[in-house]
C-alpha cells in the first residue's frame, strides 16, 4: 500500500470527512510531508470506494455543490490494520539490523 493511500485510510479512521477534510488530515498525520492535490485525492477516493475500503457516509449541498463525507468501512479498517502490522514488522527488522550496523566496512560490531 502506498503512503498516500495508507494516510487517507488513517484519516478516515475517525469521524467521516469530506474531501478537503481528508486533505488537511493527511497533511497533519504526515507532519506536512504528504500533500494531496484535489485531483489525486478525488481519484483515490473514487478508487477506494470502488474497492470497498471506504464508503460515502452522507452528502450535503454547500454553495450549490455537493459535499460528500466519506467513512472507513470494515474492509478498510482491516486493510489499515494489516498494513500497520506490516509496517511495524518492517520497522522492527530495520531497528534490529541497525543496532549491529557500522558505517565502516569490514568492522564487526563489538
Amino acid at each position: 500500500m502506498r503512503e498516500p493511500t495508507f494516510l487517507t485510510l488513517a484519516a478516515l479512521a475517525g469521524p467521516p470527512l469530506h474531501g478537503y477534510g481528508v486533505m488537511r488530515q493527511v497533511a497533519v498525520l504526515s507532519e506536512g510531508r504528504v500533500k494531496l492535490s484535489a485531483g489525486t485525492l478525488y481519484a483515490a477516493l473514487d478508487r477506494l470506494t470502488a474497492e470497498g475500503l471506504i464508503a460515502i457516509d452522507s452528502e450535503e449541498t454547500v454553495d450549490g455543490r455537493v459535499r460528500r463525507y466519506y467513512r472507513l468501512t470494515e474492509q478498510g479498517g482491516a486493510a489499515l490494520r494489516q498494513e500497520t502490522a506490516r509496517l511495524r514488522s518492517n520497522a522492527e527488522v530495520a531497528v534490529k539490523r541497525l543496532a549491529g550496523w557500522t558505517s565502516r566496512p569490514g568492522l564487526l560490531p563489538s
